[in-house]
């Protein structure tokens, strides 16, 4: 692997680095690429262990839709971040503020590994909108454009 393939993946140790967020609601367990300003590529490993399985459906568990949103919305914050040049304070907070045109084209289930795309469409100071999507196994199986902010909470 070259350095600048190294530059552009983040492993758990750094993506902590870049969330305040911890179990059981880190859902980003790898950055596989980014290139700051544009676009981030995660990964999240979904396991049937997970606290959200011994109640949605369990049956046949199914990852809640709105997980699969936190998710993108965190890759987002990651990208946000590094775009900023900033870790997360005790100062601010990165807020998800907006959703539109999500859709979900099919369940997500434990043994499934989600890809997070996300992709900046648009910044003004510190609001920005993505474009994202999860894709498994190729298929994207959630899009939505996310609109999230950074602010001050002192």
């Amino acid at each position: 692997m070259t350095e600048e393939q190294d530059i552009s993946t983040l492993d758990i140790h750094e993506v902590m680095k870049h969330l305040p967020h911890r179990y059981p609601f880190l859902l980003v367990d790898r950055v596989i690429d980014y290139k700051v300003g544009e676009y981030l590529t995660a990964i999240k490993n979904v396991t049937v262990n997970e606290p959200c399985f011994t109640g949605h459906f369990p049956h046949r568990p199914v990852m809640p839709g709105v997980l699969i949103l936190e998710a993108l919305a965190q890759a987002t914050g990651i990208l946000a971040f590094k775009t900023m040049g900033e870790l997360p304070d005790e100062d601010s907070l990165y807020y998800f503020v907006g959703i539109d045109n999500a859709r979900f084209k099919r369940p997500v289930e434990p043994g499934d590994q989600v890809e997070l795309r996300v992709k900046v469409a648009r910044r003004k100071r510190d609001m920005w909108k993505f474009d994202a999507e999860a894709v498994v196994d190729g298929q994207v199986v959630c899009s939505a454009d996310l609109m999230c902010a950074k602010k001050s909470i002192v």
